[in-house]
């Protein structure tokens, strides 16, 4: 059954998203409908790095401001589409994220590529910082923010008078507002992103607001409803566990 934190609706934060949060291990929003099951593949052979490099400490930033991490001509391309704020994708990288990076994206045979489905404000604003360093720190705060999905959420509504405050504010300073009010800034400023950083992306209301504009789109012309949803090689395979995850890339050749 899922079980929802009090929500907290601010829909002037970045319409038409609402500062609503929910805590949930099962998929997040509503079912997707998926495309059907990975073609059957055989077994492909690991795939060596250039010299001097690792697959796992690759990153590029795709045309769906999706943020791929290996092997970009990987035979085996899975996305995610993830909320920050969703209870069901925190459970999949705390299971998953340590085995999917060292042994099928080091391999060269997977790619993994995440994006952003945005569900309401905090979330919005969490897409934008997880962005805010190098490229290649976009995984390792996301792993983070899911790895202490409760623990973050918890402060992220300890000060509904402060996030209501946010709201009268103008655009440019609303989401730095948020940032002071939900906690973020001491959270991200613990894991290497300054202060000064963030509130400078925060500031850039134009970036944040993009975000959410991206998820939207990709999520309607996409059809995907619910988080976290994967595709492998295009073809959307809906709402997964990594239990359930794991055998569809090993089918497709991931062995």
């Amino acid at each position: 059954m899922m079980t929802r934190f009090r929500r907290i609706a601010f829909a002037s934060l970045a319409a038409p998203l609402a500062l609503g949060l929910a805590l949930s291990l099962t998929a997040c929003e509503s079912d997707t409908t998926a495309d059907g099951e990975v073609p059957e593949g055989a077994a492909i052979a690991a795939i060596p790095a250039p010299e001097g490099q690792q697959w796992a400490d690759m990153v590029q930033v795709t045309d769906y401001d999706g943020y791929l991490l290996g092997n970009p001509d990987a035979p085996i391309k899975l996305v995610e589409y993830g909320s920050l704020t969703c209870g069901a994708c925190a459970n999949f990288t705390q299971q998953a994220a340590e085995t999917l990076k060292e042994k099928y994206v080091s391999s060269g045979v997977v790619s993994y590529e995440l994006r952003n489905q945005v569900h309401n404000g905090i979330d919005l604003v969490m897409a934008r910082l997880v962005r805010c360093g190098q490229k290649e720190s976009f995984h390792p705060l996301s792993d983070q923010l899911w790895l202490n999905h409760q623990q973050v959420l918890a402060s992220a509504q300890a000060n509904p008078q402060a996030l209501e405050a946010s709201m009268s504010l103008p655009e440019d300073q609303r989401f730095v507002a948020v940032g002071e009010a939900t906690g973020l800034y001491d959270f991200f400023a613990a894991r290497g992103l300054s202060r000064d950083q963030a509130r400078a992306c925060l500031a850039d209301a134009e970036s944040v607001k993009a975000i959410g504009e991206r998820s939207d789109q990709q999520s309607r012309e996409l059809n995907v409803t619910s988080t976290p949803s994967f595709f492998v090689n295009g073809r959307n395979i809906g709402n997964q566990s990594w239990a359930s995850l794991e055998p569809i890339l090993q089918r497709a050749g991931a062995r």
